[in-house]
């Protein structure tokens, strides 16, 4: 046994528990925690420039790769106070996170000490543990209690909340006999799957959907094994796009309201099973019409949580299963009947799926000036590779990206889907690249997201944290400005602005290059849609050479109309703008789509 202050204490366990880098802020309240880092060694640490940013890198961490666990560190008041967002997006994509808070001495609690608040009790709806730590002995156990807690069952974050005087108090501890406690996961048994194998071999029109638990399983591979042997496309949803590549013939496109393809709405309507792994039934890919979505279709839905299952409509048969243990036992069914012969001919099925994808396409290329949008995310799919981890959270930016980038390798669409939070994307690219520093990272962001989080730039130039940044930029507000147009209003949403600096942006207001620039990192601007793909391959130079964060401003035209239904009708999206009428064909992992 050795003696340690509980804070070295904690810190010994997350290297233990695997943790090789955090993110955060210090202050009075978790400098021991601090001094603890730094004497510990073995733990990387990146200094943000606001806590909610410390909150979103290690989000972008943790999606990363499978096994990392981002960390998150600052005081409880108004540092724990702004990782909020962070634990309510990491929560909603079952997303592990540890956020460490330090809190006012014990002796205080109550009494409205300076920056002291019961943020254990704010936290805990967004979190699988909350608490505040009030006995020393207790901070080893309650550490290995929260690595356990967010490693089993849904993933989620959890937050630990010491108090200074905690932090400082003596503990005897002996790391080298430390162990994690075992990770429980629920695991599909075989009688569950041959009933699951009985309703897919029943129908004639089967789809599975992939949702984020496939992700984050680890299960991409089997995923794509049991849709080959049987015959089955694949609909990835938004979280887990990247686990059947774009270019297999059996991807069948997404679903949805917003982030959709036209020929993956029309596939699921024309499907007669669906087989739900890892999903959870979001209603911007289902919905709002329950019926339209679900009737003369059968479902059975695998989820790692029990209490998913009919939480959104009842389907028709649940197994409560971690994806990658339902999958293997799926995969070793699924090759047992094709052995003895007992799998369907899928063929006729499958090619019209390809047929839909070949003909029911969006236009993307396009010469305006202004540029459209659609003509970035061509130029995006002609300069970025298959090795592209793509980094969005919200907006028509990320709408649009959605329908018309591509994405070939599962966590290489690193998006937050439930919350949304405007901000996200700048810190939650930082953490992306710092988890993968071999891989290029690019961000795509709008104008009003970009602006939210700008000051976090400056991480990436002081750290020197290498991705190119993506900023479609049209003054606007461009995804509620669409939302008001069926209550017949644009109020609040337009952001032009004549910048006396910088007069030739005209009312495009914000010199986001000159600000760029002033935090440290290198900016372009494009303005001609013949120039974007010089731009964005001097963007890839620029960011390899220096080391920084390079942003690629490309000035939109000020209002652009995204694909999206008006009514929640996924049978029911309005394409307001001309559809594409040539032919396509599945393009190789190099090759953009065709306009």
């Amino acid at each position: 046994m050795a003696r340690m202050t509980a804070a070295r204490a904690a810190v010994e366990i997350l290297k233990r528990e695997g943790v090789s880098h955090a993110f955060g802020v210090p202050g009075a309240a978790i400098n021991p925690f601090y001094k603890a880092l730094k004497e510990g060694g073995g733990i990387g640490h990146t200094l943000a420039r606001h806590v909610e940013g410390a909150s979103h890198m290690a989000e972008g961490y943790t999606r990363t790769h499978p096994g990392n666990i981002g960390v998150c560190i600052g005081t409880s008041g108004p540092a724990g106070t702004d990782m909020i967002t962070g634990l309510y997006s990491a929560t909603g994509d079952s997303i592990p996170i540890l956020c460490i808070t330090g809190q006012a001495p014990t002796a205080v609690l109550h009494k409205e000490d300076f920056q002291a608040v019961d943020i254990a009790s704010i936290a805990r709806p967004v979190t699988k543990m909350a608490m505040t730590v009030l006995e020393a002995a207790q901070v080893p156990g309650v550490f290995q209690q929260a690595f356990h807690l967010m490693r089993s069952g849904r993933p989620g974050p959890v937050l630990i909340d010491l108090p200074i005087d905690v932090q400082l108090t003596e503990i005897e501890f002996d790391p080298e006999t430390y162990t994690p406690l075992p990770v429980h996961r629920p695991a599909a048994t075989r009688a569950q799957i041959d009933k699951a194998l009985s309703y897919l071999l029943a129908s004639e029109r089967p789809l599975i959907v992939a949702g984020g638990g496939v992700i984050n399983a680890d299960a991409a591979e089997l995923l794509v094994e049991f849709a080959e042997l049987t015959g089955t496309p694949v609909v990835p949803t938004l979280m887990g796009w990247g686990a059947i590549a774009d270019d297999h013939e059996l991807n069948a496109g997404m679903v949805g309201l917003q982030t959709s393809h036209r020929h993956g709405n029309a596939t699921f309507l024309a499907s007669d099973f669906v087989l739900g792994i890892g999903n959870r039934w979001a209603n911007r890919h289902t919905g709002y019409r329950m019926d339209v979505y679900t009737e003369g279709r059968t479902f059975v839905h695998v989820d790692i949580e029990p209490t998913q299952i009919g939480r959104i409509f009842a389907p028709d048969y649940g197994i409560a299963s971690d994806a990658k243990a339902a999958l293997e036992l799926f995969v070793a069914a699924a090759r047992e009947l094709r052995d003895a012969g007992e799998l369907p001919d899928r063929a006729e099925w499958v090619a019209s799926v390809g047929e839909r994808r070949a003909t029911l396409q969006r236009r993307t290329h396009f010469d305006d000036i202004p540029i459209k949008p659609q003509r970035v995310y061509e130029e995006m799919n002609k300069a970025f590779g298959p090795d592209t981890r793509y980094v969005t959270t919200i907006g028509l930016s990320q709408i649009a990206g959605a329908q018309m980038l591509h994405v070939f390798r599962p966590r290489h669409w690193i998006n937050c889907g439930q919350a949304g939070p405007l901000g996200w994307t700048i810190p939650a690219a930082l953490g992306v690249a710092t988890a993968d520093p071999l891989n290029p990272v690019v961000a795509l962001s709008g104008d009003y997201d970009f602006q939210f989080m700008i000051e976090e730039l400056a991480v990436g130039a002081q750290h020197r944290i290498p991705y190119v940044h993506v900023l479609v930029n049209n003054a606007y507000l461009g995804l509620i400005r669409q939302a008001q147009l069926g209550l017949g209003i644009d109020f609040q949403v337009n952001l032009e602005f004549e910048n006396i600096n910088s007069p030739e942006l005209g009312v495009y207001g914000v010199d986001h290059v000159k600000v760029a620039e002033g935090l440290g990192c290198k900016a372009l601007r494009v303005t001609d849609p013949a120039e974007l793909g010089a731009a964005f391959a001097q963007a890839r130079k620029l960011a390899a050479e220096f080391r920084v964060p390079v942003v690629v401003e490309v000035i939109l035209e000020r209002i652009t109309n995204i694909a999206m239904s008006r009514t929640a009708d996924i049978s029911d999206v309005t394409e307001f703008e001309d559809i594409a009428t040539e032919s396509w064909h599945a393009p190789t992992s190099l090759t953009p789509l065709k306009p």
